[in-house]
């Protein structure tokens, strides 16, 4: 899962969702100072990352990637998932994208010092590429699979895989819907 589906499997505490963020620019223990719901969020964020990589449907998934794409292909899923979520937002989230993507976007701004440079300059990206609303835009996908890709240290195909991604769209939508439905279950408990 990407930034939309933490924020979204977060719940409507900015704290949690804040941590949501986090996860991909904190490494290790969350600091004891950090206010609980943002430690929670982060805890969140992980333990979501974890059921998302063993999930079945998701294992499978990646395997039906040839090489070199195979490696990447959990960050591809990740960032293809948001877009699934994006496209039908309203169904999953029973909010309108523009309007949530505004207040996340309003959420980091508002708590800018518990942010981390990288998350500091990942909200300008956000800003500047409409994001999360902007995953719903193939164009926009194209641009945030290569902005991964070139951040990475290693010579890696993400700039390069939206058409393979695309290809699979059914196959791809039914193991979201598969994995997003389970993921509600999983951060009820």
């Amino acid at each position: 899962m990407n930034f939309l589906a933490h924020a979204v499997l977060a719940g409507p505490d900015p704290w949690m969702q804040l941590g949501g963020f986090l996860g991909d620019f904190v490494h290790g223990a969350a600091p004891a100072s950090w206010p609980p719901a943002l430690r929670r969020g982060l805890a969140l964020h992980r333990a979501i990352d974890g059921f998302t990589d063993r999930h079945p449907a998701v294992v499978a998934a990646r395997r039906g990637f040839a090489a070199p794409y195979r490696r990447f292909a959990g960050i591809g899923l990740d960032i293809w998932f948001d877009h699934c979520l994006a496209l039908d937002f309203t169904r999953w989230s029973g909010r309108e994208l523009a309007e949530y993507s505004v207040e996340l976007q309003d959420l980091l701004y508002r708590h800018d010092p518990w942010l981390t440079p990288d998350l500091r300059r990942f909200r300008s990206y956000m800003q500047t590429h409409r994001l999360p609303a902007g995953y719903a835009d193939p164009e926009q996908l194209q641009q945030v699979l290569a902005g991964v890709s070139r951040r990475l240290r290693f010579a890696n195909p993400l700039a390069t895989m939206l058409p393979l991604l695309q290809q699979r769209a059914p196959e791809l939508q039914a193991v979201f819907e598969h994995l997003f439905g389970d993921l509600q279950v999983f951060v009820a408990r």
